[in-house]
């Protein structure tokens, strides 16, 4: 298991396609999209919620600039 917040996009791609039982190309195609999708929200202003991560939320006191990430606590999930 890698540290959190230590896994590289490879890393998480290798994982998702033997989780899913694809190719790790697909696999990493499938990383992309899902990152896309959470920085075109944030970007946007929008929270993006990680199920059984957290949430990614735009810092409104740094111009848009800046985003933090709270992990859910273990009584959330």
């Amino acid at each position: 298991m890698v540290p959190f917040g230590r896994m590289k996009k490879r890393e998480l791609a290798q994982h998702v396609a033997e989780l899913q039982g694809v190719a790790p190309a697909q696999a990493a195609d499938r990383v992309d999209r899902a990152v896309n999708k959470i920085i075109r929200a944030l970007k946007n202003g929008q929270t993006a919620r990680l199920p059984g991560l957290g949430t990614i939320t735009p810092d409104s006191g740094a111009a848009g600039r800046r985003w933090v990430f709270r992990r859910e606590s273990s009584n959330e999930r």
